[in-house]
């Protein structure tokens, strides 16, 4: 991996773009498009589509592929440079919007369907009762992913400045409930 001025990236930038994409890709989510992701988070500057091709050396067809993911997702968006007609793109920088980003996605994507299946499951189970032990069981899941939501929901709600405060002040929380803290 070199960088887009042909020096090659510093040994922190290359690593945290590599395990990001090993994340990545244990989350389901494709390798270079996490990859990408980490190299617009680190760059000062916005980058153009054969930057990042150059820089990660794949292809520009991968890049092109994958910017359009990640604009799907909200967390890159084109950006204009003066004197270049060539599109730039940067990464959303502000962390606690690109967790919102990506706690709002996965649950569209993952928690959203579970509860349709598991609704439509136990519509079903209601007309054959020698199933009673896997309704209640689905009923249990269902239980646990509809709270789960409602949590989702209520902590989606909280403005960004209060979310992060509230979170800061977990120790604070943790003390007053007799809880041991963390160790960091």
């Amino acid at each position: 991996m070199t960088e887009i001025t042909g020096k090659p990236l510093s040994p922190a930038k290359r690593q945290f773009i590599l395990h990001w994409g090993e994340m990545g890709a244990r989350w389901g989510i494709n390798r270079t498009v996490a990859q990408i992701q980490a190299l617009l988070l680190v760059s000062d500057v916005p980058l153009t589509s054969e930057d990042i091709a150059a820089t990660l050396h794949v292809a520009r067809s991968n890049v092109s592929t994958s910017i359009r993911e990640l604009e799907g997702w909200g967390l890159v968006r084109p950006v204009h440079v003066l004197g270049d007609r060539r599109r730039h793109y940067e990464s959303l920088k502000d962390m606690w919007e690109m967790f919102r980003i990506i706690v709002d996605q996965r649950k569209r994507r993952e928690i959203d369907p579970t509860l349709d299946v598991l609704r439509l499951c136990i519509a079903e189970l209601k007309q054959a009762p020698a199933e009673r032990y896997t309704r209640e069981r689905l009923e249990e899941l269902l239980e646990f992913f509809t709270e789960v939501d409602i949590i989702y929901r209520d902590i989606r709600e909280l403005p960004l400045p209060v979310l992060r405060s509230t979170i800061k002040a977990r120790g604070t929380v943790r003390k007053l409930l007799g809880l041991k803290g963390h160790k960091k």
